[in-house]
């Protein structure tokens, strides 16, 4: 019963922002399509742009967005704080850091989790799984 209710359940959307990507797919690689068995497939929104970041995420939909903290021109701190501003009810943020001592810079742009450059797939699926499972209703 648990499969197929866990089958029928939607993917999340994850909106995945760098302008590089060769960082856009270190980060789907190690998430794949399902970091944890308590969450539904993960669909992937690969976005090299701000503007349209900006545009999936007004358009709704979206569950987490990945933001590259050392994207140019537009990077994913900077990101992160305009999207918190304006979007109501904005969905979790996780900032990728250049380094782990810029954590701090990510609880500025008011990022709910950050993980630094060179990606760990483990700290990363750690931190993404923590930040979806809250928005999935439980199977009971």
């Amino acid at each position: 019963m648990n499969a197929a209710s866990s089958a029928s359940t939607a993917p999340l959307k994850v909106l995945v922002y760098s302008d590089d990507v060769a960082v856009r797919q270190q980060v789907i690689l190690a998430l794949g399509r399902r970091p944890h068995p308590d969450l539904p497939e993960l669909e992937y929104v690969e976005v090299a742009t701000e503007p349209v970041v900006i545009q999936n995420m007004d358009a709704g939909g979206i569950a987490l967005a990945i933001l590259d903290g050392e994207a140019v021109p537009a990077g994913g701190m900077g990101i992160a704080k305009q999207l918190k501003d304006e979007i109501f009810r904005c969905p979790p943020v996780l900032v990728l850091t250049g380094r782990p001592a810029d954590a701090w810079l990510a609880t500025w742009s008011r990022a709910e989790a950050a993980v630094p450059h060179p990606i760990d797939p483990i700290q990363l699926a750690e931190a993404v799984v923590a930040l979806l499972r809250p928005r999935v209703p439980a199977v009971g």
